[in-house]
């Protein structure tokens, strides 16, 4: 599935995300990112398995935390870096939208993976992504992304329940195009 940029992303819980451009690179793809961040929001705690990530605040004030640590704040210009395999969220702290650019590199799934998150968020209309749509994403890309807060019974024994539960009720039928996940190396 060829993706078309510039493309843009929207949830029902005030992120904006557009991928700007994908560039070759020998090492590996970097995808041109930009966001934008309501106040109070941004995402959980997750984690790139495979995937560094940069943001550059391009306006408003970002918080950020590597899990672990105490959260940090920083205003128009800072630049943060979040290694791949490391937990970290990062939130619009400031009163006025949040505007960051940067990239993620390698690209590897996150397209995808994203814009199905935001789709599984805006059926439910919160935060919370549809529970089939994410036992299908959290289990088929397992090896991509992770979510370090969910209790390890709820990953090793709910999720696989309900994503078993959904291929049997057919439910991952708008995944037939879903691409591979990209195995750790």
């Amino acid at each position: 599935m060829k993706t078309t940029y510039p493309l843009t992303i929207e949830n029902c819980v005030g992120e904006k995300l557009v991928f700007k451009e994908l560039l070759e690179e020998p090492d590996g793809d970097r995808l041109l990112v930009e966001n934008f961040v309501a106040p109070g929001c941004g995402p959980v705690m997750h984690t790139h398995l495979q995937q560094d990530e940069s943001l550059t605040v391009v306006k408003g004030k970002i918080g950020y935390q590597v899990q672990g640590e105490p959260a940090r704040y920083a205003g128009e210009g800072a630049t943060i870096l979040f290694k791949r395999g490391v937990p970290h969220r990062f939130w619009n702290e400031g009163t006025e939208t949040l505007n960051c650019e940067g990239w993620i590199k390698p690209a590897n799934n996150v397209v995808f993976f994203l814009s199905s998150v935001y789709a599984a968020q805006n059926k439910t209309g919160t935060s919370r992504p549809e529970t089939f749509d994410s036992a299908y994403l959290f289990t088929h890309y397992s090896t991509e992304f992770d979510l370090p807060e969910i209790p390890f019974f709820v990953k090793k024994i709910v999720i696989p329940a309900t994503y078993f539960i959904g291929k049997l009720l057919g439910k991952y039928r708008h995944f037939k195009n879903a691409p591979d996940a990209v195995q750790l190396k």
